[in-house]
């Protein structure tokens, strides 16, 4: 994976906040560096907040939220929550870069992370796309305040 300098990090959030981020660049490694910001510099309301900002960007890129593609309630809380504890046992000081660069090296890096906790035929549902669907496989370590 590739890595990003402070400011690369920065104007990654921002382009996701004002739909400027071109769909390409809208990498699995963007979505968990762009939250871990979010979480770093804007983290009260995000359980309430990513959704809209994960949606509202999709529509911006010509993308749709449906129960096939775009936004998953499911798959988002989880990654929030698990990416808000990783963000807490942080050193303090630490600059955004090397945050990335340790968030893109644990487990949640690899995009395949959920299905160590769901099913395929749970977490693909409508149901888990649209709302909060718990594990069926195995427990989350840190559970979404959904």
């Amino acid at each position: 994976m590739p890595a990003y300098s402070n400011a690369e990090i920065a104007a990654l959030a921002e382009r996701l906040l004002d739909h400027t981020l071109p769909k390409a660049e809208w990498t699995h490694a963007a979505h968990l560096i762009a939250t871990l910001r979010l979480v770093r510099t804007r983290d009260a309301g995000l359980e309430r907040d990513l959704p809209a900002i994960i949606r509202t960007y999709n529509v911006a890129v010509g993308g749709v939220n449906d129960d096939q593609s775009g936004y998953h309630e499911t798959i988002t809380q989880a990654y929030l929550a698990a990416i808000r504890a990783f963000a807490a046992a942080l050193p303090p000081g630490l600059d955004d870069a090397e945050a990335a660069r340790r968030l893109l090296a644990t487990p949640l890096g690899d995009k395949d992370w959920p299905l160590s906790h769901w099913s395929r035929e749970r977490l693909f549902t409508p149901q888990a796309r649209r709302g909060w669907v718990a594990p069926d496989l195995k427990p989350l370590e840190h559970t979404p305040a959904v």
